[in-house]
């Protein structure tokens, strides 16, 4: 090739050393045509490919944690629900104890009030049974006094029975008039 450079020199041609051959020029278009085809055809899918996968990658990424972070809102929120309701049935049920303490408070003191009458009723009747016996008692016992005292009174017994109740129904009836004329109660 030197040769064939110092003949076409020695033949009186310019030859600007910066200008390629033309055959240089053709081979160097084949082979870059070439190389074109071949990574427009495999490199090129390959490439635009693996950016897609990229690109939905990020994108599903980024959709993912949008949704994730719209599941922990929607959680937070149900959370704060389920609080707010929890409070409520807190508060209703401290509400339900209170009442049903105050419920349970009046019916022990109506309960209490009720054995409180009960036991007033019951010492009531029991001061008037013994009053009626300590009546019976010193009716007998003031009844055999005014037969003791008539019979010395009158100097006679008094032993017939009818006449004996007769005579002592009859002092007790004066007794208690003369009782109320004072004013004296039973």
């Amino acid at each position: 090739m030197y040769e064939f450079t110092v003949l076409a020199a020695s033949e009186g041609e310019d030859i600007n050393p910066l200008v390629p051959e033309t055959y240089d020029i053709v081979w160097s278009v084949v082979c870059v045509a070439i190389i074109a085809v071949l990574f427009y055809k495999y490199v090129v899918p390959r490439l635009m490919q693996t950016l897609e996968e990229r690109s939905d990658k990020i994108e599903g990424g980024i959709a993912r944690a949008e949704a994730a972070q719209e599941e922990a809102k929607q959680t937070l929120q149900q959370y704060q629900q389920q609080l707010a309701d929890a409070r409520l049935e807190a508060a209703r049920i401290r509400e339900d104890a209170r009442a049903q303490g105050q419920q349970i408070l009046a019916q022990m003191r109506s309960e209490a009030q009720a054995e409180s009458d009960r036991i007033v009723a019951a010492g009531h009747s029991q001061l008037e049974a013994q009053r009626q016996q300590i009546l019976t008692e010193l009716r007998s016992e003031v009844g055999r006094t005014a037969v003791d005292l008539a019979e010395k009174i009158i100097g006679q017994s008094v032993s017939d029975d009818a006449k004996q109740a007769a005579s002592i129904e009859r002092f007790l009836a004066e007794l208690d008039d003369t009782d109320a004329g004072i004013g004296v109660g039973r």
